[in-house]
């Protein structure tokens, strides 16, 4: 296929960013939605709004939330898959003043009560199926408002109708809960029409996003992440791909959750920047009915991880796609396998770009050029203003081809973790943040992943982290000690395995992820259940992780 829309990049000889050239990410989005107001912006469900409306109804949540009570600066949650209310919920946050906090909807009580206490979140946008975990834990946070919406809420009626009845009454999705004192959603948008909405000052260095992140200790951490950190990302990548995107004109698929990181900077904020299409697909786990919505459309750019990408290919009817107007698919949040992007390239024609990146990294930090010719394994090139080092355990710098831990250095590194100052401290020093990953360089510049030197277990592109899973399992009456770790998963990256000494030989397999099932979100229950006498340790009693995964 002829690259016409391909101009060359070469990232070793790139020019440094302006990590200043906006002073807020909601500086380029008042300047896209103006500039591009009359193209669409976001589809979902068969209907659309363009950016004109989504300036308009991101403003008017703006003014309601300014006129509720709440500050400048006050975290607000958003806890919704992928609907055209997201876009508008989180513009609305940022164009207030307010901070989002992103929240996964399968989300346990206790998960939820953690991270709206940690954010100490003032208000939630939520989706009216989540509602009853929310319902759970209410009362012990710092909750003011409560916004809350329906699936086809932002379709037009007769469609909106069907769909909300289907979704409560037919499929049962909405269980009972009882919430009392909430605002919905979109009459709280309806309500900003009549409100003033004050556009505030926002600084550079205020905070965008509190966006919650795995670790090997401890429970998730809120990265900090600055407006100037996230327009530092968004122009180091476009700094990049503005060689293959066509403003105004490309059309991207969203499946993965605007919830993560890498969708909301790689998806959302860079496609609303540029003016592009916007497909939201609600649940990519129904692989038919997501493949069908794609052959409605002329999509040009697939964002996703190695899952997605791979449940695609083994979708029928993927294959027959018309793929004349695809330009590229973009792996990260995992490992992108070799197998997987070779059938890739053999369906669709286009070379699957991977990236590297981490939620403290706002997360892009490098990425191959969208000219090369084939997949080769790596990571790729550090985006424009950014520095990496490979470091051994002394600290010293390794030599080409060694691999060593790898540190990175840029603008869009991360504030710190909120409330966290010595988890900060241990990540962060003088500027460089200690990634856990074990990595190469080769003499092209193109960088490696070789190991992780965490402990962390990466499922479908999420973190998880042993202790978590140790902690809830350790809540069991008849388990006496667990560990977790990651086992290899053809299609998941890895899947947790836990090993356990328990108290009574009745204790089952099935009970134990029967109990972690109850207090875990899905991807993080284990799947499978080892029983052992006594587990590993060190001589300070220590649990020797590495000694079980080998």
């Amino acid at each position: 296929m002829e690259k016409t829309w391909l101009k060359h990049y070469d990232p070793r000889v790139s020019a440094e960013i302006d990590a200043d050239r906006y002073a807020s990410v909601v500086d380029i989005f008042e300047q896209s939605v103006k500039k591009f107001k009359n193209k669409e912006a976001f589809i979902n469900m068969g209907h659309s709004i363009s950016f004109e409306e989504l300036d308009t109804l991101s403003a008017q949540f703006a003014a309601y939330l300014q006129s509720s009570g709440l500050k400048r600066g006050d975290a607000v949650a958003i806890m919704m898959p992928n609907l055209l209310q997201y876009p508008v919920a989180m513009f609305g946050i940022l164009r207030a003043g307010m901070v989002v906090v992103n929240v996964n909807p399968l989300y346990t009580a206790r998960e939820l009560k953690h991270q709206l206490n940690d954010a100490n979140a003032k208000a939630i946008v939520i989706v009216e199926n989540f509602a009853c975990t929310l319902e759970e834990v209410i009362a012990d946070t710092n909750l003011q408002e409560v916004f809350l919406t329906a699936l086809g809420d932002m379709l037009p009626a007769p469609k909106r109708w069907i769909v909300n009845a289907v979704v409560k009454y037919v499929k049962k999705m909405v269980p009972s809960f009882n919430l009392p004192e909430t605002t919905s959603f979109m009459s709280a948008v309806k309500q900003g029409q009549s409100l003033e909405y004050t556009r505030p000052d926002i600084d550079s260095g205020d905070l965008a996003f509190l966006q919650y992140t795995g670790g090997t200790t401890g429970v998730s951490k809120g990265a900090m992440l600055t407006h100037r950190n996230m327009v530092a990302n968004l122009e180091q990548v476009s700094g990049i791909l503005e060689t293959v995107i066509e403003e105004g004109e490309d059309f991207v698929v969203t499946a993965l959750p605007l919830y993560h990181i890498f969708a909301l900077l790689a998806n959302c904020l860079m496609f609303v920047k540029y003016g592009c299409r916007n497909l939201l697909i609600t649940n990519p786990r129904d692989m038919p009915a997501f493949v069908n919505e794609l052959s409605k459309y002329p999509f040009t750019i697939l964002p996703g991880v190695n899952t997605l990408f791979n449940g695609l290919l083994n979708t029928p009817g993927f294959s027959e796609l018309d793929f004349s107007k695809f330009k590229f698919g973009l792996g990260g949040g995992m490992a992108v396998q070799r197998p997987v992007a070779e059938k890739w390239e053999k369906v669709t024609g286009t070379v699957l770009l991977e990236g590297y990146g981490l939620t403290e990294c706002s997360p892009v930090v490098a990425v191959n050029p969208p000219q090369i010719e084939a997949y080769k394994g790596a990571i790729g090139m550090p985006v424009p203003s950014t520095d990496i080092k490979l470091l051994d355990d002394d600290g010293n710098p390794v030599e080409k081809g060694e691999p060593g831990e790898m540190w990175v250095k840029g603008p869009q590194v991360m504030k710190g973790y909120l409330n966290r100052p010595e988890a900060t401290e241990e990540i962060l020093k003088d500027g460089w943040l200690a990634t856990g990953d074990i990595a190469t360089v080769d003499d092209e510049g193109y960088f490696y992943i070789v190991d992780r030197k965490k402990d962390m277990i990466l499922v479908s592109g999420f973190n998880v982290f042993p202790n978590e899973i140790e902690e809830v399992a350790a809540m069991h009456d008849n388990i006496v000690e667990a560990a977790a770790v990651g086992v290899p998963h053809e299609v998941s990256g890895e899947v947790v395995k836990l090993f356990v000494v328990r108290n009574k030989d009745s204790l089952t397999e099935k009970d134990v992820i029967a109990h972690c099932r109850n207090h875990l979100t899905g991807y993080k229950v284990p799947k499978q259940v080892v029983f052992k006498d006594d587990l590993p340790k060190t001589n300070v009693g220590k649990i020797l992780r590495r000694e079980l995964r080998d």
